[in-house]
Protein backbone atom coordinates (compact mmCIF):
# COMPACT_ATOMS: atom_id res chain seq x y z
CA UNK A 1 0.00 0.00 0.00
CA UNK A 2 2.82 2.41 0.87
CA UNK A 3 4.45 1.78 -2.52
CA UNK A 4 1.17 2.53 -4.31
CA UNK A 5 0.70 5.77 -2.38
CA UNK A 6 4.26 6.84 -3.15
CA UNK A 7 3.68 6.04 -6.82
CA UNK A 8 0.53 8.19 -6.85
CA UNK A 9 2.40 10.96 -5.02
CA UNK A 10 5.12 10.97 -7.70
CA UNK A 11 2.51 11.24 -10.45
CA UNK A 12 0.67 14.05 -8.64
CA UNK A 13 3.90 16.00 -8.09
CA UNK A 14 4.76 15.93 -11.79
CA UNK A 15 1.17 16.72 -12.89
CA UNK A 16 1.06 19.72 -10.56
CA UNK A 17 4.53 20.78 -11.66
CA UNK A 18 3.54 20.49 -15.32
CA UNK A 19 0.33 22.47 -14.71
CA UNK A 20 2.31 25.21 -12.97
CA UNK A 21 4.80 25.27 -15.84
CA UNK A 22 1.96 25.63 -18.35
CA UNK A 23 0.33 28.32 -16.20
CA UNK A 24 3.57 30.30 -16.00
CA UNK A 25 4.09 29.83 -19.74
CA UNK A 26 0.74 31.52 -20.38
CA UNK A 27 1.57 34.27 -17.88
CA UNK A 28 4.64 34.88 -20.03
CA UNK A 29 2.20 35.72 -22.85
CA UNK A 30 -0.39 37.45 -20.65
CA UNK A 31 1.76 40.08 -18.96
CA UNK A 32 3.35 41.63 -22.07
CA UNK A 33 0.00 41.43 -23.93
CA UNK A 34 -1.70 43.48 -21.24
CA UNK A 35 1.30 45.81 -20.98
CA UNK A 36 1.02 46.57 -24.72
CA UNK A 37 -2.73 47.20 -24.47
CA UNK A 38 -4.04 44.07 -26.18
CA UNK A 39 -7.41 42.96 -24.86
CA UNK A 40 -7.10 39.48 -23.35
CA UNK A 41 -10.49 37.83 -22.88
CA UNK A 42 -9.38 34.48 -21.43
CA UNK A 43 -6.50 32.92 -19.51
CA UNK A 44 -7.00 29.16 -19.27
CA UNK A 45 -4.94 26.23 -18.01
CA UNK A 46 -5.97 23.06 -19.81
CA UNK A 47 -8.47 22.29 -22.56
CA UNK A 48 -12.00 20.94 -22.76
CA UNK A 49 -14.84 21.68 -20.31
CA UNK A 50 -14.21 24.47 -17.80
CA UNK A 51 -13.91 23.23 -14.23
CA UNK A 52 -13.58 26.64 -12.60
CA UNK A 53 -13.34 30.22 -13.79
CA UNK A 54 -13.58 33.73 -12.45
CA UNK A 55 -13.70 37.02 -14.33
CA UNK A 56 -11.46 39.84 -13.21
CA UNK A 57 -11.82 42.97 -15.25
CA UNK A 58 -12.05 42.07 -18.91
CA UNK A 59 -10.30 38.70 -18.55
CA UNK A 60 -11.76 35.35 -17.50
CA UNK A 61 -9.28 33.19 -15.58
CA UNK A 62 -9.96 29.47 -15.31
CA UNK A 63 -8.96 25.82 -15.24
CA UNK A 64 -10.19 23.24 -17.73
CA UNK A 65 -10.58 19.48 -17.46
CA UNK A 66 -7.68 18.27 -19.64
CA UNK A 67 -4.34 19.55 -18.24
CA UNK A 68 -2.37 19.05 -21.46
CA UNK A 69 -1.80 22.69 -22.32
CA UNK A 70 -3.19 26.16 -21.90
CA UNK A 71 -3.90 29.37 -23.77
CA UNK A 72 -4.76 33.04 -23.58
CA UNK A 73 -7.35 34.54 -25.94
CA UNK A 74 -6.31 37.88 -27.46
CA UNK A 75 -8.68 39.81 -29.70
CA UNK A 76 -7.83 40.30 -33.35
CA UNK A 77 -5.22 37.61 -33.85
CA UNK A 78 -5.68 37.71 -37.67
CA UNK A 79 -6.01 40.79 -39.91
CA UNK A 80 -8.61 41.04 -42.69
CA UNK A 81 -7.51 39.85 -46.13
CA UNK A 82 -7.12 43.46 -47.26
CA UNK A 83 -6.80 46.67 -45.20
CA UNK A 84 -10.25 47.95 -44.31
CA UNK A 85 -11.99 44.85 -45.63
CA UNK A 86 -14.62 43.13 -43.53
CA UNK A 87 -14.34 39.38 -43.08
CA UNK A 88 -16.46 37.12 -45.24
CA UNK A 89 -19.12 34.89 -43.64
CA UNK A 90 -17.86 31.57 -42.36
CA UNK A 91 -19.14 28.32 -43.72
CA UNK A 92 -17.35 25.18 -42.54
CA UNK A 93 -17.93 25.51 -38.82
CA UNK A 94 -14.36 24.58 -37.89
CA UNK A 95 -13.95 28.07 -36.44
CA UNK A 96 -17.62 28.77 -36.68
CA UNK A 97 -18.94 31.33 -34.20
CA UNK A 98 -21.97 33.62 -34.06
CA UNK A 99 -21.52 36.95 -35.77
CA UNK A 100 -22.46 40.25 -34.18
CA UNK A 101 -25.93 40.61 -32.68
CA UNK A 102 -26.25 36.82 -32.39
CA UNK A 103 -27.13 36.20 -36.03
CA UNK A 104 -25.61 33.05 -37.54
CA UNK A 105 -23.09 33.40 -40.32
CA UNK A 106 -24.71 33.17 -43.75
CA UNK A 107 -23.71 31.03 -46.68
CA UNK A 108 -22.88 33.37 -49.62
CA UNK A 109 -25.05 31.16 -51.89
CA UNK A 110 -28.14 31.72 -49.70
CA UNK A 111 -29.12 35.00 -51.39
CA UNK A 112 -27.29 34.45 -54.67
CA UNK A 113 -27.63 30.85 -55.85
CA UNK A 114 -25.21 31.57 -58.69
CA UNK A 115 -22.46 32.56 -56.26
CA UNK A 116 -19.57 30.12 -56.17
CA UNK A 117 -19.34 28.29 -52.88
CA UNK A 118 -15.82 28.51 -51.40
CA UNK A 119 -13.68 25.39 -51.13
CA UNK A 120 -12.86 23.73 -47.84
CA UNK A 121 -9.40 25.33 -47.55
CA UNK A 122 -10.72 28.77 -48.49
CA UNK A 123 -13.52 28.37 -45.95
CA UNK A 124 -10.99 27.38 -43.31
CA UNK A 125 -9.10 30.62 -43.92
CA UNK A 126 -12.27 32.73 -43.93
CA UNK A 127 -13.48 31.07 -40.73
CA UNK A 128 -10.23 32.04 -39.01
CA UNK A 129 -10.65 35.66 -40.14
CA UNK A 130 -14.33 35.66 -39.10
CA UNK A 131 -13.53 34.21 -35.70
CA UNK A 132 -10.80 36.80 -35.18
CA UNK A 133 -13.05 39.66 -36.30
CA UNK A 134 -15.84 38.53 -33.98
CA UNK A 135 -13.58 39.02 -30.96
CA UNK A 136 -13.18 42.73 -31.69
CA UNK A 137 -15.92 44.83 -30.12
CA UNK A 138 -16.96 48.32 -31.14
CA UNK A 139 -14.19 50.80 -30.45
CA UNK A 140 -11.63 48.05 -29.69
CA UNK A 141 -9.94 47.90 -33.10
CA UNK A 142 -6.83 49.62 -31.72
CA UNK A 143 -6.43 46.85 -29.12
CA UNK A 144 -6.24 44.00 -31.68
CA UNK A 145 -3.13 41.83 -31.58
CA UNK A 146 -2.41 42.13 -35.30
CA UNK A 147 -2.25 45.95 -35.03
CA UNK A 148 0.74 45.84 -32.66
CA UNK A 149 4.23 46.70 -33.84
CA UNK A 150 6.21 43.68 -34.99
CA UNK A 151 8.61 43.80 -32.03
CA UNK A 152 5.75 43.88 -29.56
CA UNK A 153 4.12 40.80 -31.09
CA UNK A 154 7.45 38.97 -30.97
CA UNK A 155 7.87 39.82 -27.29
CA UNK A 156 4.36 38.54 -26.51
CA UNK A 157 4.86 35.27 -28.36
CA UNK A 158 8.36 34.68 -26.97
CA UNK A 159 7.13 35.41 -23.44
CA UNK A 160 5.80 31.87 -22.96
CA UNK A 161 8.89 29.93 -24.07
CA UNK A 162 11.11 32.39 -22.20
CA UNK A 163 9.18 31.66 -19.01
CA UNK A 164 9.80 27.92 -19.50
CA UNK A 165 13.50 28.61 -20.00
CA UNK A 166 13.65 30.64 -16.78
CA UNK A 167 11.83 27.86 -14.89
CA UNK A 168 14.34 25.35 -16.25
CA UNK A 169 17.28 27.52 -15.18
CA UNK A 170 15.85 27.84 -11.64
CA UNK A 171 15.16 24.11 -11.37
CA UNK A 172 18.60 23.19 -12.68
CA UNK A 173 20.12 25.63 -10.17
CA UNK A 174 18.23 23.92 -7.34
CA UNK A 175 19.23 20.51 -8.68
CA UNK A 176 22.94 21.20 -9.24
CA UNK A 177 23.71 23.68 -6.48
CA UNK A 178 21.31 22.32 -3.86
CA UNK A 179 21.35 18.55 -4.40
CA UNK A 180 24.39 18.13 -6.61
CA UNK A 181 25.14 15.63 -9.36
CA UNK A 182 25.85 11.94 -8.94
CA UNK A 183 29.55 11.22 -9.25
CA UNK A 184 31.78 8.27 -8.51
CA UNK A 185 33.14 8.51 -4.97
CA UNK A 186 36.26 6.90 -3.55
CA UNK A 187 34.07 4.44 -1.66
CA UNK A 188 33.74 0.87 -2.93
CA UNK A 189 30.17 0.21 -4.02
CA UNK A 190 30.50 -3.32 -5.37
CA UNK A 191 33.02 -6.17 -5.40
CA UNK A 192 32.97 -8.73 -8.23
CA UNK A 193 33.02 -12.33 -7.04
CA UNK A 194 35.06 -13.64 -9.98
CA UNK A 195 37.13 -12.62 -13.02
CA UNK A 196 35.26 -12.60 -16.34
CA UNK A 197 36.53 -11.16 -19.65
CA UNK A 198 34.69 -8.09 -20.93
CA UNK A 199 33.41 -10.07 -23.92
CA UNK A 200 32.02 -12.89 -21.78
CA UNK A 201 28.26 -13.48 -21.94
CA UNK A 202 28.32 -15.15 -18.53
CA UNK A 203 26.26 -13.23 -15.96
CA UNK A 204 26.99 -15.26 -12.83
CA UNK A 205 30.10 -16.79 -11.32
CA UNK A 206 30.55 -20.55 -11.43
CA UNK A 207 32.22 -22.48 -8.63
CA UNK A 208 35.25 -23.09 -10.85
CA UNK A 209 35.73 -19.42 -11.78
CA UNK A 210 38.77 -17.64 -10.34
CA UNK A 211 38.00 -15.20 -7.55
CA UNK A 212 38.48 -11.54 -8.37
CA UNK A 213 41.58 -9.94 -6.79
CA UNK A 214 39.32 -7.60 -4.79
CA UNK A 215 37.22 -10.41 -3.35
CA UNK A 216 40.31 -12.56 -2.68
CA UNK A 217 41.97 -9.70 -0.76
CA UNK A 218 38.89 -9.09 1.38
CA UNK A 219 37.66 -5.75 -0.02
CA UNK A 220 34.06 -4.98 1.03
CA UNK A 221 31.36 -2.61 -0.21
CA UNK A 222 31.56 0.52 1.95
CA UNK A 223 35.35 0.54 2.19
CA UNK A 224 36.74 3.98 1.35
CA UNK A 225 40.02 3.96 -0.57
CA UNK A 226 42.69 5.89 1.32
CA UNK A 227 45.81 4.96 -0.68
CA UNK A 228 47.04 2.46 -3.26
CA UNK A 229 50.72 1.57 -3.48
CA UNK A 230 51.58 4.51 -1.25
CA UNK A 231 49.66 7.04 -3.40
CA UNK A 232 46.86 8.94 -1.64
CA UNK A 233 43.55 8.45 -3.50
CA UNK A 234 41.44 11.54 -4.18
CA UNK A 235 39.23 10.25 -7.02
CA UNK A 236 37.96 6.96 -8.39
CA UNK A 237 39.53 7.59 -11.79
CA UNK A 238 42.91 7.94 -10.07
CA UNK A 239 42.54 4.52 -8.43
CA UNK A 240 41.42 2.98 -11.73
CA UNK A 241 44.49 4.32 -13.47
CA UNK A 242 46.85 2.82 -10.89
CA UNK A 243 45.12 -0.57 -10.97
CA UNK A 244 45.01 -0.79 -14.77
CA UNK A 245 48.71 0.01 -15.10
CA UNK A 246 49.81 -2.53 -12.44
CA UNK A 247 48.84 -6.06 -13.61
CA UNK A 248 50.69 -8.72 -11.66
CA UNK A 249 52.14 -6.21 -9.18
CA UNK A 250 51.18 -6.61 -5.49
CA UNK A 251 49.76 -3.32 -4.21
CA UNK A 252 49.32 -2.23 -0.62
CA UNK A 253 45.78 -0.84 -0.42
CA UNK A 254 44.69 1.12 2.64
CA UNK A 255 40.93 1.48 3.15
CA UNK A 256 38.86 3.23 5.78
CA UNK A 257 36.45 0.61 7.11
CA UNK A 258 33.95 2.01 9.62
CA UNK A 259 36.48 4.61 10.81
CA UNK A 260 39.46 2.25 11.06
CA UNK A 261 42.29 2.06 8.52
CA UNK A 262 42.74 -1.47 7.17
CA UNK A 263 45.71 -2.47 4.96
CA UNK A 264 45.18 -5.11 2.29
CA UNK A 265 47.47 -6.53 -0.38
CA UNK A 266 45.90 -6.79 -3.83
CA UNK A 267 47.49 -8.04 -7.05
CA UNK A 268 45.60 -6.78 -10.14
CA UNK A 269 44.82 -9.51 -12.68
CA UNK A 270 45.69 -9.00 -16.36
CA UNK A 271 42.36 -9.35 -18.17
CA UNK A 272 40.42 -8.05 -21.14
CA UNK A 273 38.44 -4.84 -20.64
CA UNK A 274 36.56 -2.50 -22.98
CA UNK A 275 38.21 0.80 -23.97
CA UNK A 276 36.05 3.73 -22.84
CA UNK A 277 35.94 7.28 -24.18
CA UNK A 278 35.83 10.49 -22.12
CA UNK A 279 32.06 10.09 -21.65
CA UNK A 280 32.48 6.56 -20.30
CA UNK A 281 31.06 4.89 -23.42
CA UNK A 282 32.60 1.85 -25.12
CA UNK A 283 34.67 2.85 -28.16
CA UNK A 284 34.33 1.00 -31.47
CA UNK A 285 36.50 0.49 -34.54
CA UNK A 286 35.65 1.31 -38.16
CA UNK A 287 33.53 -1.84 -38.39
CA UNK A 288 31.54 -0.93 -35.28
CA UNK A 289 33.18 -3.62 -33.18
CA UNK A 290 33.89 -2.79 -29.54
CA UNK A 291 37.58 -2.21 -28.82
CA UNK A 292 39.17 -4.07 -25.92
CA UNK A 293 42.58 -4.05 -24.27
CA UNK A 294 44.36 -6.11 -21.61
CA UNK A 295 44.80 -4.16 -18.36
CA UNK A 296 45.02 -4.71 -14.64
CA UNK A 297 41.71 -5.69 -13.02
CA UNK A 298 40.66 -5.87 -9.37
CA UNK A 299 36.88 -6.21 -9.72
CA UNK A 300 35.50 -3.25 -7.78
CA UNK A 301 32.98 -0.56 -8.65
CA UNK A 302 32.45 2.87 -7.08
CA UNK A 303 29.57 4.02 -4.91
CA UNK A 304 27.90 7.15 -6.18
CA UNK A 305 27.61 10.38 -4.21
CA UNK A 306 25.92 13.73 -4.79
CA UNK A 307 28.44 16.53 -5.26
CA UNK A 308 27.13 20.11 -5.19
CA UNK A 309 28.09 22.14 -8.26
CA UNK A 310 28.98 25.84 -8.59
CA UNK A 311 26.60 28.37 -10.16
CA UNK A 312 28.74 28.35 -13.30
CA UNK A 313 27.59 24.77 -14.00
CA UNK A 314 23.90 25.71 -14.32
CA UNK A 315 23.76 27.39 -17.74
CA UNK A 316 26.01 24.77 -19.43
CA UNK A 317 23.70 22.06 -18.06
CA UNK A 318 20.66 23.87 -19.47
CA UNK A 319 22.48 24.31 -22.78
CA UNK A 320 23.30 20.60 -22.97
CA UNK A 321 19.65 19.79 -22.31
CA UNK A 322 18.50 22.23 -24.99
CA UNK A 323 20.94 20.66 -27.45
CA UNK A 324 19.63 17.18 -26.66
CA UNK A 325 16.01 18.26 -27.28
CA UNK A 326 16.95 20.01 -30.54
CA UNK A 327 18.77 16.88 -31.70
CA UNK A 328 15.74 14.75 -30.85
CA UNK A 329 13.39 17.07 -32.78
CA UNK A 330 15.68 17.12 -35.83
CA UNK A 331 15.63 13.32 -35.82
CA UNK A 332 11.93 13.07 -34.94
CA UNK A 333 10.84 11.15 -38.09
CA UNK A 334 13.27 8.31 -37.35
CA UNK A 335 12.41 8.50 -33.65
CA UNK A 336 8.73 8.03 -34.46
CA UNK A 337 9.54 5.06 -36.72
CA UNK A 338 11.41 3.53 -33.78
CA UNK A 339 8.38 4.20 -31.56
CA UNK A 340 6.12 2.39 -34.04
CA UNK A 341 8.52 -0.56 -34.19
CA UNK A 342 8.59 -0.71 -30.41
CA UNK A 343 4.84 -0.27 -29.90
CA UNK A 344 3.72 -2.74 -32.58
CA UNK A 345 6.77 -4.98 -32.86
CA UNK A 346 9.74 -6.41 -30.98
CA UNK A 347 11.75 -3.17 -30.92
CA UNK A 348 12.87 -1.63 -27.63
CA UNK A 349 12.14 1.92 -26.46
CA UNK A 350 15.02 4.39 -26.36
CA UNK A 351 15.30 5.80 -22.79
CA UNK A 352 16.37 9.12 -24.34
CA UNK A 353 13.59 9.16 -26.92
CA UNK A 354 10.23 10.99 -27.03
CA UNK A 355 7.79 10.31 -24.22
CA UNK A 356 4.19 11.36 -23.60
CA UNK A 357 2.73 12.93 -20.49
CA UNK A 358 1.53 9.43 -19.55
CA UNK A 359 5.11 8.17 -19.75
CA UNK A 360 6.39 11.10 -17.72
CA UNK A 361 3.83 10.38 -15.01
CA UNK A 362 4.78 6.72 -15.00
CA UNK A 363 8.50 7.52 -14.63
CA UNK A 364 7.71 9.93 -11.79
CA UNK A 365 5.65 7.30 -10.03
CA UNK A 366 8.43 4.73 -10.32
CA UNK A 367 11.00 7.17 -8.96
CA UNK A 368 8.83 7.99 -5.95
CA UNK A 369 7.93 4.37 -5.18
CA UNK A 370 11.40 2.76 -5.19
CA UNK A 371 12.27 2.19 -1.55
CA UNK A 372 16.01 1.72 -2.16
CA UNK A 373 16.45 5.31 -3.35
CA UNK A 374 17.01 7.95 -0.63
CA UNK A 375 14.39 10.68 -0.34
CA UNK A 376 16.92 13.33 -1.40
CA UNK A 377 17.73 11.39 -4.57
CA UNK A 378 14.00 10.98 -5.32
CA UNK A 379 13.45 14.73 -4.94
CA UNK A 380 16.46 15.46 -7.14
CA UNK A 381 15.20 13.08 -9.83
CA UNK A 382 11.72 14.65 -9.87
CA UNK A 383 13.18 18.17 -10.03
CA UNK A 384 15.42 17.08 -12.90
CA UNK A 385 12.40 15.61 -14.68
CA UNK A 386 10.44 18.88 -14.37
CA UNK A 387 13.49 20.88 -15.46
CA UNK A 388 13.83 18.74 -18.59
CA UNK A 389 10.10 19.09 -19.32
CA UNK A 390 10.42 22.88 -19.25
CA UNK A 391 13.40 22.74 -21.59
CA UNK A 392 11.30 20.59 -23.94
CA UNK A 393 8.43 23.10 -23.76
CA UNK A 394 10.86 25.94 -24.47
CA UNK A 395 12.41 24.31 -27.54
CA UNK A 396 9.20 22.77 -28.91
CA UNK A 397 7.29 26.05 -28.80
CA UNK A 398 10.02 27.76 -30.83
CA UNK A 399 9.41 25.51 -33.86
CA UNK A 400 8.40 27.99 -36.62
CA UNK A 401 5.06 26.36 -37.40
CA UNK A 402 1.56 27.53 -36.56
CA UNK A 403 -0.10 27.18 -34.07
CA UNK A 404 3.12 27.11 -32.00
CA UNK A 405 4.60 30.33 -30.65
CA UNK A 406 7.47 30.04 -33.12
CA UNK A 407 4.98 30.17 -36.00
CA UNK A 408 3.64 33.54 -34.83
CA UNK A 409 7.20 34.81 -34.34
CA UNK A 410 8.16 33.69 -37.86
CA UNK A 411 5.12 35.48 -39.28
CA UNK A 412 5.95 38.69 -37.42
CA UNK A 413 9.58 38.55 -38.58
CA UNK A 414 8.46 38.05 -42.18
CA UNK A 415 6.11 41.02 -41.88
CA UNK A 416 8.91 43.18 -40.48
CA UNK A 417 11.21 42.14 -43.33
CA UNK A 418 8.57 42.93 -45.96
CA UNK A 419 7.95 46.36 -44.49
CA UNK A 420 11.66 47.18 -44.28
CA UNK A 421 12.19 46.18 -47.90
CA UNK A 422 9.15 48.24 -48.98
CA UNK A 423 10.46 51.24 -47.04
CA UNK A 424 13.96 50.81 -48.48
CA UNK A 425 12.65 50.85 -52.06
CA UNK A 426 10.03 53.54 -51.24
CA UNK A 427 7.12 51.26 -51.98
CA UNK A 428 3.69 51.19 -50.40
CA UNK A 429 3.50 49.59 -46.94
CA UNK A 430 2.40 45.98 -47.62
CA UNK A 431 0.53 45.88 -44.29
CA UNK A 432 0.29 42.95 -41.88
CA UNK A 433 1.01 39.41 -43.03
CA UNK A 434 -2.20 37.45 -43.62
CA UNK A 435 -1.45 34.65 -41.13
CA UNK A 436 -4.97 33.29 -41.63
CA UNK A 437 -3.80 31.88 -44.97
CA UNK A 438 -1.69 29.42 -42.98
CA UNK A 439 -4.73 27.86 -41.32
CA UNK A 440 -4.74 24.77 -43.60
CA UNK A 441 -1.10 24.14 -42.61
CA UNK A 442 -2.00 24.85 -38.98
CA UNK A 443 -4.82 22.33 -39.21
CA UNK A 444 -2.44 19.74 -40.66
CA UNK A 445 0.15 20.41 -37.92
CA UNK A 446 -2.53 20.02 -35.22
CA UNK A 447 -3.60 16.67 -36.71
CA UNK A 448 0.03 15.55 -36.97
CA UNK A 449 0.84 16.54 -33.39
CA UNK A 450 -2.35 14.90 -32.17
CA UNK A 451 -1.48 11.66 -33.97
CA UNK A 452 2.04 11.70 -32.56
CA UNK A 453 0.68 12.29 -29.07
CA UNK A 454 -1.73 9.37 -29.34
CA UNK A 455 1.06 7.12 -30.64
CA UNK A 456 3.35 8.08 -27.75
CA UNK A 457 0.59 7.54 -25.20
CA UNK A 458 -0.14 4.10 -26.68
CA UNK A 459 3.57 3.21 -26.65
CA UNK A 460 3.94 4.41 -23.06
CA UNK A 461 1.08 2.10 -22.07
CA UNK A 462 1.96 -1.09 -23.97
CA UNK A 463 5.78 -0.75 -23.91
CA UNK A 464 6.85 1.90 -21.41
CA UNK A 465 10.40 3.17 -21.06
CA UNK A 466 12.11 1.33 -18.23
CA UNK A 467 14.71 3.58 -16.61
CA UNK A 468 15.48 1.19 -13.78
CA UNK A 469 16.28 -2.03 -15.58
Amino acid sequence: METVLLYILGVVIVVVGLALSIGLHEIGHLLPAKAFGVKVTQYMIGFGPTLWSRRKGETEYGVKAIPLGGYISMIGMFPPAKPGEKPHPNSTGFFNQLVQEGAPAQDPTAQDPSAKKPGALTSLVEDARQSSADTIGAGEEHRAFYRLAVWKRIIIMLGGPTMNLLIAVVLFAVLLMGFGTAQASTTVGSVSACVLPATSTQTTCAATDEKSPGAAAGLQPGDRLVSIGGTAITSWDQSTGIIRSSPGTPLAVVVDRAGTDVTLTITPKLTERYVLDAAGKVTTDADGKAITQEVGFVGIGPAGELVQQPATAVLPAVGDNVGAVVHMILNLPQRMVDIVNAAFGPGERDPNGPISVVGVGRVAGEIASINTIPVASKAASLIGLLASLNVALFVFNLIPLMPLDGGHVAGALWEGLRRRVAKLFKRKDPGPVDMARLMPITFAVVILLGGMSLLLIYADIVKPINLFG
